[in-house]
C-alpha cells in the first residue's frame, strides 16, 4: 500500500527474490517525496562513499546516467562522476522530480512487462478485513469512489500517512509522545497526539527577465501575508525565519539565476539555506551547453511555506481537505509575494519574471503533485527508536546504540520542522545510527510490515529516520523480509526473536548490498 520511496524499494526487494507484487499509489508517479512531493534527496555527507544500500546507490547513479544520456551537458559536467544537475546546496544530487520518476519507472518496467508487478495508480486504501491477528484483505478506492478488494499473504504499509494502520486496527501512535512515555530529553511532559510536524506544498520556478508571469492574487493572500505563527519573529511570508539550529532570526536572500560558482553540498559544514535560489536548485544552467536553458530551475521548499495551522491525520475528511487547500494557498501566496513584493538588491520589489515551472513537477501550475509529508502515524513496534539511542549529546563518543537486529544504517540530524502544536524547531545533533528490524514489525498483527515513515520511531527520532536513503532502506528490508518469510515458511516475529533466523536474514540482506553497520568515520 503506497508507492513512495519505501514502497518502490519494498516492491523491488520482493521482486528480486522471485515474488509477485501488487502496489497501489495515490498519484500518477511512484517515488513519493523524491518525485510527486518534489523534494530533492536529503542525505548525509558520506553518501558518495558509503551509508546506503546498493539499490539506493543504483538509483542515484541511474539518475545521473539519465542526465548524461539525454541532456546536453557541458564537457565539464559530463566528466564529473559526482554530477549534481542542479548544483544545489541541499544535496550532492539535486535533480528534477520528473527525472527521478522516469528512472523509477524504468527500474520497475521489467517486472511490469513480465506481469510480476502490477501498479494501481490513483488508488488508496479505504478499509481492511482482519481475522484475529492477520489482515485478510484491503479495500482500495480510485478517485471516482469505485472500490476493489485486494488479498495477499503479506501487506506492507508504505503510505505517506500510515493510512492502513487505523483501517486494520494496528496499534499506533500519532504526534508527540511524552517524556514519561519515552524518556526522551526533548519530549514534553504530556502526550500531544495532535502535535505533528508541518507539511508543505512544494513548487518549482524559473525566471524569465522582462516577462510577466504574475499569477492571479490568491483569495486568501491578505490573511497569509499577515499570518505570524506562534514563536515566529515576523510574518511567515517573508525571507526571514528562525535558524533551525540556534532559533536566532536569520534573513535569507533570493536572487534568481544568481551565479553562485561551483557548489559542494555538505550540510554538516554549511546547511546551505541562506541563499534560497541555490539551496534547492534542481537544474543549473552551468551544467548545460550555452544557450540551451534560459534559466535555472529551483524548488521552493522553505520554512516559510510550512503549513502548521492543523494536521491532516486524525481529522475529518472536511478538515483534512481544508488544510490541504490551505497549504496550497499558502504556497501560491508565497509565489505571488515573490513576484510582487519580495525585496530586490536594486531596491525594487517583486520578480514578475518568476515563472511556475510545471515541467519539473509534471503539473500545470508548478506545484508538486502531492504535499510533502514529514510525519506519519507510527506503529507500536517490537522496538522503538528513542532520542537517547542516537543523540550526540547523550551518546557522545560511544556513538549510537548498536542494535543486534540491525538491518541498515542512516545518518541525519534530528530535524523537526515547526509543528501544529506551536513548536518552532527541534534540532538535535545525532550520531550515525542503525535501523533495527524490530522497528518495522508491529506488536500484534502478524502479516503487516511498515515501510515508510510509519516505523517504530517517536515524534523526535522520526526527524532523522524520515529522509530519502533511510526510507528506501526501510522499504527494501520490509520487502525482503516478506519474501524471506514466504520462502522459508516463517513469520516476521520468528525472524526477529530467534538469533539463528535473524542472522540468516541479515546475511541475506548483506548479500543484496545492505550495510548493517557504519565503518569508522575519522574526525566525526
Amino acid at each position: 500500500m503506497g508507492g513512495g520511496l519505501g514502497g518502490v524499494a519494498a516492491a523491488l526487494a520482493a521482486l528480486r527474490r522471485g515474488r509477485s507484487v501488487l502496489m497501489t499509489e495515490e498519484t500518477e508517479w511512484v517515488g513519493g517525496q523524491l518525485t510527486s512531493q518534489g523534494v530533492p534527496p536529503d542525505e548525509h555527507p558520506w553518501i558518495e562513499q558509503f551509508g546506503c544500500t546498493r539499490s539506493y546507490r543504483a538509483l542515484r547513479e541511474a539518475i545521473r546516467a539519465y542526465y548524461r544520456t539525454w541532456y546536453p551537458l557541458t564537457e565539464e559536467a559530463l566528466s564529473r562522476p559526482d554530477l549534481n544537475p542542479g548544483e544545489g546546496r541541499v544535496s550532492r544530487l539535486c535533480h528534477e522530480p520528473r527525472v527521478a520518476a522516469a528512472v523509477l519507472d524504468a527500474m520497475l518496467a521489467p517486472y511490469i512487462a513480465t506481469e510480476r508487478l502490477r501498479v494501481l495508480y490513483g488508488h488508496r486504501p479505504v478499509a481492511a478485513a482482519v481475522d484475529g491477528d492477520r489482515i485478510t484483505g484491503v479495500t482500495v478506492a480510485d478517485p471516482s469512489g469505485r472500490t476493489r478488494e485486494l488479498t495477499a499473504p503479506f501487506v506492507i504499509d508504505a503510505t505517506e500517512l500510515g493510512d492502513l494502520l487505523p483501517l486494520a486496527g494496528a496499534e499506533h501512535v500519532t504526534g508527540f509522545e511524552s517524556r514519561r512515555r519515552t524518556g526522551e530529553p526533548s519530549a514534553p511532559e504530556e502526550d500531544q497526539p495532535a502535535n505533528m510536524q508541518a507539511f508543505s506544498w512544494v513548487f518549482a520556478v524559473d525566471h524569465r527577465p522582462g516577462e510577466d508571469h504574475t499569477i492571479d492574487r490568491p483569495a486568501g493572500y491578505s490573511a497569509w501575508a499577515r499570518y505570524q505563527p506562534p514563536g515566529w519573529p515576523n510574518p511567515l511570508i517573508s525571507l526571514t525565519a528562525p535558524d533551525p539550529r540556534t532559533l536566532e532570526t536569520v534573513p535569507r536572500t533570493f536572487v534568481p539565476n544568481v551565479d553562485s560558482g561551483p557548489v559542494v553540498a555538505d550540510q554538516s559544514k554549511d546547511p546551505g539555506d541562506k541563499d534560497l535560489w541555490v539551496f534547492r536548485r534542481i537544474l543549473s544552467r552551468r551544467v548545460l551547453r550555452p544557450g540551451f536553458a534560459e534559466s535555472d530551475v529551483t524548488v521552493v521548499n522553505w520554512p516559510m511555506i510550512d503549513y502548521m495551522v492543523g494536521p491532516i491525520i486524525g481529522t475529518s475528511e472536511e478538515e483534512r481537505a481544508k488544510h490541504l487547500d490551505g497549504a496550497r494557498e499558502l504556497s501560491l501566496s508565497m509565489l505571488y509575494w515573490l513576484q510582487t513584493e519580495a525585496p530586490r538588491p536594486d531596491g525594487g520589489t517583486g520578480w514578475p519574471g518568476l515563472r511556475p515551472h510545471g515541467g519539473a513537477m509534471g503539473t500545470g501550475d508548478g506545484l508538486a503533485k502531492a504535499p510533502y509529508i514529514r510525519e506519519s502515524r507510527r506503529i507500536e513496534a517490537r522496538r522503538t527508536v528513542v532520542e537517547q539511542d542516537l543523540s550526540l549529546a547523550v551518546r557522545g563518543a560511544h556513538g549510537a546504540v548498536r542494535y543486534p537486529d540491525s538491518v541498515g544504517i542512516g545518518m541525519y540530524r534530528i530535524d523537526l520542522h515547526p509543528s501544529t502544536g506551536g513548536d518552532t524547531y527541534i534540532d538535535v545533533a545525532s550520531c550515525p545510527f542503525q535501523i533495527p528490524l524490530g522497528a518495522l514489525i508491529p506488536v500484534r498483527l502478524r502479516n503487516l510490515l511498515s515501510a515508510s515513515k510509519n516505523i517504530g520511531t517517536t515524534h523526535i527520532t522520526n526527524g532523522c529516520y524520515r529522509l530519502h536513503p533511510v526510507e528506501w532502506n526501510v522499504g527494501e528490508v520490509a520487502g525482503a523480509l516478506a519474501a524471506h518469510c514466504l520462502a522459508n515458511h516463517l513469520e516476521p516475529e520468528q525472524v526477529h526473536a530467534t538469533e539463528r533466523l535473524l542472522q540468516d536474514f541479515q546475511d541475506d540482506l548483506v548479500r543484496d548490498g545492505v550495510e548493517l553497520a557504519w565503518p569508522e568515520i575519522k574526525g566525526y
